[in-house]
């Protein structure tokens, strides 16, 4: 996944009202930071784990993040809650620290990393190999990609090369773009034409599309396209494309937790970290309350991707 586009957290409530709790990526500014709540149910600490953790890192974590749901997601009070946001405070039991979001948009979270700004990132990010120039990644998510389209299919969409010939609209820069693209050797084979790649500011702009029509479909990570679907409109506005060759969606990737290269000791604490919240169950539970279980990792790896 990847966001780009940078507005008011005004406009942002308004797209996340008008989507019902779809993800906005990158639609949301600045400095809406958690609120402290607790991850699903108490997580005991992990004193083996905690020693890993370096010693410059010994006052908390900043994590750059946004809203991608389920992955993150702000509630009315523009806290953080979702996925990430509770395996984040999972991992900071373990570590004994503080792991503290901030709201931003997708294309500053590296720079803030360089920066010294934030320390990790934990925005749904896919563990790709052109990110790891830049990043490690410690995995903790795999899932593919989805078709998303208005409610009723009314263009008939049944797989990826249905979509050949018409306009697909996506988030900006994303891995989803790129796929899109990738698909024109198979429609050119199939006598169709490549798909018409729409990249729209956010992921909000992207699904406004199709439900006016204008895109034909978006893609999202498969767990996002499925919330997308049930949750826009109490269900009435999209409907997610499976394809029974692709049961957790197109070009399965990971998802981790990105890392500048530089900082190796903390990959290698925060691994510990996710392997201890695997083991003891409590992963397991915060993938069950966000109806993710089918896209969870056996063991953390670091690039998987």
């Amino acid at each position: 996944m990847a966001r780009t586009h940078l507005v008011t957290a005004v406009a942002a409530t308004t797209m996340a009202v008008l989507l019902t709790a779809c993800g906005g990526g990158g639609a949301t500014a600045g400095s809406a930071t958690d609120g402290g709540k607790a991850a699903t149910a108490p997580v005991a600490a992990d004193a083996a784990v905690a020693k890993l953790l370096p010693a410059r890192f010994k006052d908390g974590i900043n994590v750059a993040s946004g809203v991608y749901a389920p992955m993150e997601m702000l509630d009315s009070q523009q806290k953080f809650t979702g996925f990430d946001y509770d395996l984040g405070q999972a991992l900071g039991a373990k570590l004994g620290v503080p792991f503290t979001f901030t709201n931003q948009a997708f294309d500053s979270i590296i720079p803030s990393l360089q920066s010294g700004k934030h320390q990790i990132i934990m925005y749904g990010m896919n563990d790709t190999p052109a990110r790891q120039k830049s990043l490690s990644f410690v995995d903790y998510f795999h899932a593919g990609m989805d078709i998303v389209v208005k409610k009723g299919n009314p263009e008939k969409i049944r797989g990826v090369l249905d979509l050949c010939g018409k306009s697909v609209t996506v988030a900006k820069a994303t891995t989803q773009a790129d796929l899109m693209r990738a698909q024109a050797p198979s429609c050119k084979a199939a006598g169709k034409k490549p798909i018409t790649v729409v990249e729209l500011p956010a992921e909000g702009d992207s699904l406004v599309a199709v439900r006016a029509g204008k895109g034909t479909a978006d893609v999202l990570d498969a767990a996002v396209a499925e919330y997308t679907a049930r949750t826009a409109g109490n269900g009435k506005q999209f409907e997610v494309v499976h394809d029974a060759a692709h049961p957790t969606g197109y070009a399965p990737v990971f998802t981790g937790i990105g890392v500048l290269r530089k900082d190796h000791d903390l990959v290698l604490a925060l691994q510990a970290a996710l392997t201890s919240v695997i083991k003891d169950g409590t992963y397991g539970r915060i993938l069950t309350k966000y109806g993710l279980s089918s896209y969870g990792v056996t063991a953390a790896k670091v690039n998987a991707g």
